[in-house]
């Protein structure tokens, strides 16, 4: 993380400011090869390209708020999103997010091929600091909704890519958070399961506290959940402003 940018995470669910984003800006690095990568982590000098994912990105989300992020690919949306839930840190300006946040990104990202779905889910628990008396309590409902049956205890190396995406929306929509961030999830297993897991949004959305954050090209979806809108393109804020407005707009450009 740059000495440019300052990042807050804290646990204050009281806080009125659930996320706020000041001249937020990051940038990725693209090398030709896995070979210049690696070198380029001892060298400096090493060629490469730059990316600005996001640039000077100022936004407020207040507590209780649902909002979908809008834009192309390439307009910064999911970087804002993963620096929000902690996964990756901004070059400059400053993050301050209030609560504890469950994101749901690529939902079958960082399961270990060799352990069980059982046994991924109390590692992943763990390392989220999730008290173990609440993952035990929470564990039968994860492992009922996921619809995995025996292969719960099957290696995850035997699973298919849907059956690792339901596990993933399982585990990760069964937390009670203070902000929930969704990037691209409504999409898995078949539509009885898709199903499922609108109904699961509803409930979620239906406590008060939790503040929503949304990515999705699915403009329904967006105005089903969400009261604000905000596009990006190129990193920045191109309109901030009612769903049915900012549908509006992202639909005519």
């Amino acid at each position: 993380m740059s000495s440019r940018a300052q990042v807050k995470h804290t646990r204050d669910r009281e806080n009125p400011i659930a996320v706020q984003l000041k001249r937020m800006s990051k940038t990725y690095k693209l090398y030709g090869t896995e070979h210049q990568r690696l070198l380029a982590t001892f060298f400096p000098n090493v060629p490469h390209a730059k990316v600005l994912a996001n640039d000077n990105l100022s936004m407020l989300i207040e507590r209780g708020e649902s909002v979908a992020l809008l834009g192309g690919n390439g307009a910064g949306k999911s970087t804002a999103l993963k620096i929000i839930a902690g996964i990756t840190y901004p070059d400059s300006g400053s993050v301050e997010v209030n609560g504890r946040v469950n994101a749901l990104l690529n939902l079958s990202a960082g399961f270990d091929a060799k352990l069980t779905g059982r046994e991924n889910l109390r590692l992943r628990s763990q390392v989220q600091g999730i008290p173990e008396a609440e993952f035990a309590k929470l564990l039968p409902d994860i492992i009922e909704f996921s619809e995995l049956g025996v292969f719960i205890d099957q290696p995850i190396r035997t699973y298919s890519s849907g059956m690792k995406s339901r596990l993933g929306f399982a585990y990760a929509s069964s937390f009670d958070p203070d902000i929930l961030i969704l990037d691209e999830v409504l999409a898995v297993g078949d539509k009885a399961f898709k199903s499922k897991c609108l109904v699961r949004m509803k409930e979620i959305m239906a406590l008060k506290h939790i503040t929503l954050l949304f990515v999705t090209h699915d403009m329904s979806a967006a105005q089903q959940f969400c009261q604000r809108g905000i596009v990006l393109d190129k990193g920045k804020v191109v309109f901030d402003g009612p769903i049915a407005e900012a549908v509006a707009f992202y639909s005519e450009r």
